[in-house]
C-alpha cells in the first residue's frame, strides 16, 4: 500500500456510510431498552429504519413491522423484517467501504451470485419441518429478549433459553444458530445484572441478535461443503489471526492460492480456518497446543512454508474448508515476498449476505515506507505514509510477550519498515490489524509473524517460564483421562 493508495482510503468515508451507521445506532438503542416500552425517541428510530430501506423490496415489510411493534404487537414476522431491514443497512455501509478500498488500491473482486431465489426474505423454517419447532423455540426466546431489552435481562430471561439451546445444538443443520445462541446467552449472563452495567456494547449485543434472528427464520445459510468448489493448487501463507473466546479459539489463516489446471487464472485470495473447544485457564502460547490436530497448517505458519492441496473444497467466500488429509508442506516460501508479488493482482472474495457488515471487513494489505511511531503511556502504535496515518490495531499484540500468541509486539512494530495485516474498519476509520513485520533486530534484518509459535515458542526466555510452570493443556488433559477412566 502506498502513501496515494492510503490517503485516496483515508481521505473521505463514502457518501452516506455516516448517516447509515446514524440510524442503525437509534434502532440499536431502541432495542437496548426494550421493544415492549417504546419512547417517542425509539419510535422515531424505528421508523427512520424503515424509512430508509423504504425503496428496497423490504420497505413494505419493514413499514408493517414497525406499526405492528408500535401497537404492542411483537411478532416474529415483524422482528424478522426489523432484523432484515437492520442487516441490509449494514450490507450497503458495508459495501460502500469495500467498494472504496477496491478502488484505492485496484484490487479486483469477484461478484455475488444472487441465485434464482434472488434477496427476498424466505418463509419461515425454511430448512425443513424437522428443524420448525428447533427454530421456533429460538425465536421465542429472540423475540422475549428483544421486547425486555438488554436493560431488562437477567438470569432468569438467560435461563429460559436453555432449552432450545439444547434442542439446536442437537441439529447438525443448525449448528452455527447453535453456537451463535449459546454464545449471546453466555454473554448476557456475564453481565447479569445488566440494567447495573454502567456501559453495554449494545452494537455488539444487537449484531448478534440480527444474525441469530435471521438464522433461526430460514436456518439453511449453513454452507454446504459437499456440493462447494474443489480447488488443488499451491496455498501460500500470508499470515495468521487468532481469536479465542473462554470457551473456544480458532485460527483464521489469511493466503494467496495459485490454482492448477488454470494457468491463465490470476491467484486469489482465500482463508482456511481451524477451531477448538477451550477453558478459561488455557491462554497466551498454550492456544497452539490445543490447534496439534493440524501440523500441516501449523507448519506452513511456524515454518513460513507454502502448502499443497489436493480436492479441498472452497466455500463460496472463499474460505477453505480445511482437511490435513488434503494437504501436505511444500517449500518454503516467505509471505513479505508473495505480499510483494501476487498480492496485487490477487482477486478478492465477493462478501457472502449474510457477513456483509463493516466489521467483517479484513483485507490483507502490505504496507511499506512509513515512519511509525509508538505512545509508550496508551500503547498505541501509528503508521506515518508521507502525512497520511494509518493506525495499528495492538489489542491481539499484548505487552507481555508471554501472554501473547505470538513474538509480535509494540515495540517491534514501532521499529518496524515493513507491515503485513489487515486493514479494517473499526470505530469510524480504517485500522491496521498486524499479521508480521520487519524489523532490524540486534542489528539484524528480522521478520516476525504472529504464527511463528504456532509448533512451539521459540523464545528461550518464555519458553523456560512455560516449562516452570508447566503445560497447561496436558495436565488438564491427564486430569480429564483420570476421570474417563474412574
Amino acid at each position: 500500500m502506498r502513501a496515494t493508495q492510503l490517503g485516496a482510503l483515508t481521505g473521505s468515508v463514502p457518501g452516506g456510510v455516516q448517516a447509515t451507521l446514524a440510524v442503525v445506532d437509534g434502532f440499536d438503542d431502541a432495542l437496548a431498552d426494550g421493544l415492549g416500552r417504546l419512547s417517542p425517541s425509539a419510535v422515531d428510530a424505528l421508523e427512520a429504519l424503515a424509512g430508509a430501506v423504504a425503496a428496497t423490496p423490504l420497505g413494505p415489510r419493514a413499514a408493517e413491522a414497525v406499526e405492528k411493534i408500535v401497537v404492542g404487537s411483537a411478532g416474529d414476522d415483524a422482528l424478522v423484517a426489523l432484523a432484515g431491514a437492520r442487516a441490509a443497512l449494514l450490507g450497503a455501509a458495508h459495501d460502500a467501504l469495500l467498494t472504496g478500498f477496491d478502488m484505492a488500491l485496484g484490487r479486483d473482486r469477484l461478484t455475488w451470485d444472487a441465485g434464482p431465489e434472488g434477496n427476498g426474505l424466505p418463509a419461515a423454517g425454511a430448512s425443513g419441518p424437522e428443524g420448525n419447532g428447533v427454530l421456533a423455540g429460538c425465536r421465542s426466546w429472540l423475540r422475549e429478549l428483544a421486547i425486555t431489552g438488554w436493560r431488562g435481562v437477567d438470569d432468569e430471561l438467560v435461563s429460559s433459553s436453555s432449552r432450545a439451546r439444547e434442542a439446536a445444538w442437537a441439529e447438525a443443520g443448525l449448528r452455527r444458530l447453535a453456537v451463535l445462541v449459546d454464545g449471546l446467552a453466555t454473554e448476557l449472563r456475564a453481565s447479569c445484572p445488566v440494567e447495573a452495567a454502567a456501559r453495554l456494547p449494545v452494537r455488539r449485543w444487537a449484531d448478534l441478535w440480527t444474525r441469530a434472528q435471521l438464522l433461526a427464520w430460514r436456518g439453511g445459510w449453513t454452507p454446504d461443503a459437499d456440493t462447494a468448489e474443489r480447488v488443488s493448487g499451491r496455498l501460500l501463507v500470508l499470515g495468521a489471526e487468532i481469536a479465542e473466546h473462554d470457551t473456544a479459539v480458532r485460527l483464521q489463516v489469511h493466503g494467496i492460492l495459485e490454482a492448477t489446471g488454470g494457468a491463465d487464472a490470476p491467484p486469489r485470495l482465500v482463508r482456511a480456518g481451524v477451531t477448538a473447544a477451550k477453558v478459561d485457564t488455557i491462554v497466551g502460547p498454550a492456544l497452539w497446543h490445543l490447534l496439534s490436530a493440524y501440523p500441516v497448517l501449523l507448519g506452513a505458519l511456524a515454518e513460513h512454508r507454502a502448502v499443497e492441496i489436493v480436492e479441498m473444497a472452497l466455500l463460496e467466500g472463499c474460505d477453505l474448508v480445511w482437511r490435513e488429509d488434503a494437504a501436505r508442506l511444500a517449500d518454503a516460501a516467505d509471505p513479505f515476498v508473495t505480499a510483494r508479488v501476487l498480492l496485487g493482482r490477487a482477486v478478492a472474495p465477493a462478501a457472502v449476505p449474510l457477513d456483509r457488515h463493516p466489521v467483517r471487513i479484513a483485507e490483507p494489505v502490505l504496507v511499506e515506507d512509513y515512519a511509525a511511531a509508538f505512545d509508550a503511556e496508551r500503547r498505541t502504535v501509528t503508521l506515518d505514509l508521507g502525512g497520511a496515518v494509518l493506525d495499528v490495531d495492538v489489542s491481539p499484540v499484548v505487552a507481555n510477550p508471554a501472554a501473547s500468541h505470538g513474538p509480535l509486539t509494540p515495540e517491534l512494530l514501532a521499529a518496524s519498515s515493513a507491515c503485513l495485516g489487515l486493514l479494517r474498519w473499526d470505530g469510524g476509520a480504517w485500522r491496521l490489524r498486524p499479521l508480521a513485520a520487519q524489523a532490524v533486530v540486534r542489528r539484524k534484518p528480522a521478520a516476525v509473524h504472529v504464527g511463528d509459535w504456532a509448533l512451539g515458542v521459540t523464545d528461550p526466555k518464555i519458553e523456560k517460564a512455560h516449562a516452570r510452570n508447566g503445560d497447561t493443556v496436558a495436565v488438564l488433559r491427564e486430569r480429564a483421562g483420570r476421570l474417563l477412566r474412574k
